[in-house]
């Protein structure tokens, strides 16, 4: 009897146990599907505030459209953008950006969506660099960049077949460009002022259609011979550089008109440059430590007196002093090689 009662209460721990460790599984299992259930209604949540995030920039963005000239713009101005958020894709229709002053900080990849975007003006920004994808834009005709903080161009702008206007001013690190921006067979109007370039990219000597170039406050310490083969360049500044001379074959460029060349250091003139038949619009030698002083004769009426400024200009620094210091120039040299000859 004893042997079959320490038996019966074997069985029973035993029972009791299994119990314990079934309910214990359970209650484990429970727990975890518990768990699932939880993660799975976070994610739906936190996809549910993804969707609402992006619906509420899309039509915060598309509050900012706007059809000018028959265009359909995006415009900002003085707003927090550092980034532009991926919902835009939405508007490729847009043809135009305007963000200015927003802060914005990098040209997203997906700017190759918008192939009808014609004009990309992202002045007055922190945009450090220019992404590959900008080769897509085949159709884009303006990129301006200018007081942003881009330091290197990529080859790929090379692409932008259809590009007329370049604007890369004020973001002083710069200092060279790809060679094959000498593809931009359109491209009109650049401007590279106030970067790091010390000379004139070739590419740019290249380009057969720039009739707009500013290079002015950079660190130009010299002119390309073959600048003349700018056949179609009329303006060309190059104010606050560091160049000493001008190669004579500036006076082949048959379309140049304005010439600035003033805060240099230039100690003469080139003798060549007195047929430059064009060059009257305006030409600007002022703050130059020229050789020769040179001085025109006053032409003041009684009714020029007050218009001193006008006059200063006129007499030392426009295309008519030029020639008058071409002319002296050449007297002086004429003089020197009398003496000389004399002298044999």
């Amino acid at each position: 009897m004893v042997g079959v009662a320490a038996c019966g209460s074997v069985r029973s721990i035993k029972a009791l146990w299994e119990t314990r460790i079934r309910r214990i599984q359970e209650e484990q299992q429970e727990e975890e599907e518990q768990r699932r259930r939880m993660a799975r209604g976070g994610a739906t949540g936190r996809l549910s505030v993804g969707v609402w995030e992006d619906r509420a920039a899309l039509a915060r963005l598309k509050q900012k459209l706007q059809t000018e000239d028959g265009r359909l713009v995006l415009r900002i101005e003085q707003e927090e953008w550092k980034s532009l958020p991926g919902c835009l894709v939405q508007l490729t229709q847009v043809q135009e950006w305007q963000i200015h002053r927003a802060g914005l900080q990098k040209i997203p990849h997906f700017i190759s969506s918008f192939q009808n975007l014609l004009v990309l003006d992202l002045s007055r920004n922190g945009v450090t660099e220019i992404p590959k994808q900008i080769g897509k834009l085949t159709r884009l005709r303006e990129l301006l960049l200018s007081f942003n903080r881009v330091h290197f161009v990529p080859e790929e702008l090379s692409c932008c077949e259809s590009l007329e206007r370049l604007e890369l001013a004020m973001n002083r690190d710069l200092n060279q460009l790809p060679d094959q921006l000498r593809n931009l067979k359109r491209l009109q109007h650049l401007d590279l002022s106030m970067n790091a370039f010390t000379c004139v990219p070739d590419c740019v000597v290249g380009l057969p259609a720039l009739e707009w170039l500013d290079m002015g406050g950079n660190q130009l310490q010299h002119l390309p011979e073959d600048i003349h083969r700018m056949e179609m360049l009329h303006t060309l500044w190059l104010q606050r550089n560091r160049l000493e001379k001008l190669p004579d074959n500036i006076s082949r460029m048959a379309s140049l008109d304005t010439l600035v060349l003033s805060s240099n250091r230039l100690r003469d003139i080139p003798p060549l440059m007195e047929g430059m038949s064009k060059l009257s619009r305006f030409v600007n030698f002022r703050d130059n430590p020229l050789t020769l002083n040179v001085t025109l004769s006053c032409r003041k009426t009684k009714t020029e007196v007050d218009e001193d400024d006008s006059e200063e200009d006129r007499e030392m620094f426009g295309r008519e002093f030029m020639q008058m210091y071409i002319q002296e120039s050449r007297k002086r040299a004429y003089a020197v090689l009398n003496v000389h000859c004399a002298h044999h």
